[in-house]
This record gives C-alpha cells, sequence and structure tokens, in this order.
C-alpha cells in the first residue's frame, strides 16, 4: 500500500461545532465580566492581569477544541494543530493491529467513557464528541472486529444545546452586569 492510498482511505473526524461552540461561548460568559468587576469593586487583582489570564485561558481552551481524530487503514490518531505545543496537548497514535479491546469505565458523574486497551496494557480514551460518532464507530467495528452497538457518546446533542441556550441567558446577565459595573465607575 502506497502512502497515497493511505491519505486518500483516510477520514477525520472533528469535534461536534455545537460543542466547541458551547463550551467557548460558556467560558466567555463566566469569565468577561471579572475584569469589569475587579475595576468597581476594587479588587488586588488589577483587570489587565485579568484580561491576560482570561486571554490565555480561552486560547488554550480553543486548542484543547481543535482535536482531531484521523482513521485509516493503519490505525486511529488522535491529532492536534501544528500551533498547538506538544507539551500541552500531545495526541496519540494506535495501530488497529494493536487494539485488544474497548473497556468501558464510570466516570465520577455517572457517566460511561470507553477506554482502547492496547496489547501492551495501555489505554486510549475513545474520542467522543466527533460529528459522525456512529461512523466512526462503524470503522472502528470494521477495523478490530469489536462489537461497538451498546456505545453511546457521553453527552448527546440535547444536552449542549441547553447548555448553550443557558450559557446566551448568561450573556445577557453579562452584559447588565458589565453595563452596572461601568455605570458605577463613571459615577464614583
Amino acid at each position: 500500500m502506497t502512502a497515497n492510498s493511505a491519505n486518500i482511505s483516510a477520514s477525520v473526524f472533528r469535534l461536534s461545532p455545537l460543542i466547541r461552540i458551547t463550551l467557548l461561548s460558556l467560558y466567555i460568559a463566566l469569565t468577561v465580566p471579572l475584569p469589569f468587576l475587579s475595576q468597581v469593586t476594587a479588587a488586588p487583582v488589577p483587570p489587565e492581569l485579568l484580561c491576560i489570564g482570561i486571554t490565555a485561558g480561552l486560547v488554550a481552551l480553543y486548542a484543547v477544541l481543535t482535536e482531531q481524530v484521523i482513521v485509516d487503514d493503519q490505525g486511529i490518531q488522535v491529532t492536534y494543530p501544528a500551533w498547538v505545543p506538544r507539551f500541552f496537548r500531545k495526541g496519540w497514535f494506535l495501530p488497529w493491529s494493536e487494539v485488544k479491546e474497548l473497556k468501558p469505565r464510570t466516570t465520577g458523574q455517572g457517566g460511561l467513557v470507553y477506554y482502547f486497551l492496547s496489547q501492551d496494557g495501555k489505554a486510549y480514551l475513545l474520542p467522543m464528541r466527533v460529528v459522525g460518532f456512529a461512523r466512526f464507530l462503524q470503522i472502528v467495528q470494521a477495523k478490530t472486529g469489536i462489537d461497538t452497538t451498546d456505545v453511546r457518546p457521553l453527552a448527546q446533542p440535547w444536552m449542549y444545546l441547553i447548555l448553550l441556550v443557558f450559557t446566551l441567558l448568561l450573556l445577557l446577565v453579562d452584559g447588565w452586569a458589565i453595563a452596572t459595573a461601568l455605570t458605577t465607575a463613571q459615577l464614583t
């Protein structure tokens, strides 16, 4: 098999835009009012420092949300763009021939996640928040022979939609809080 034929049969799965937008919006809703409130309350942390920290956090969150899953004839790979430092998120590759089983684990909140177990006993988290998850599972089943019919995403899209709606409501409250902070700052 040539490198070109492997590239042609590769499928790339990206993180769901709904999840990406929801999490970025929630981060913004939770952090943007902080510099304004810091200024109005004369907090010991200066607003400029908060802005720097918030921006760094936003870049870090965005980096995490750029995860891509690539499956081809050789194996499965979780990767990130070149601009994401390897020490921050390095990704992994697991050849199909090394996949021993798919093992479920309960999360602390009662959800269920799955790990690929390799022949040497290492565990690799099954990416569950990708667009085309059902197609991804079909490929995993075809390449490994592991039955994936009972594997479900950790969170359903409607859960993220509800979170997005509440985040948008929070952004409205943020707008009010910022306007109040700016008005208070002008009065003093």
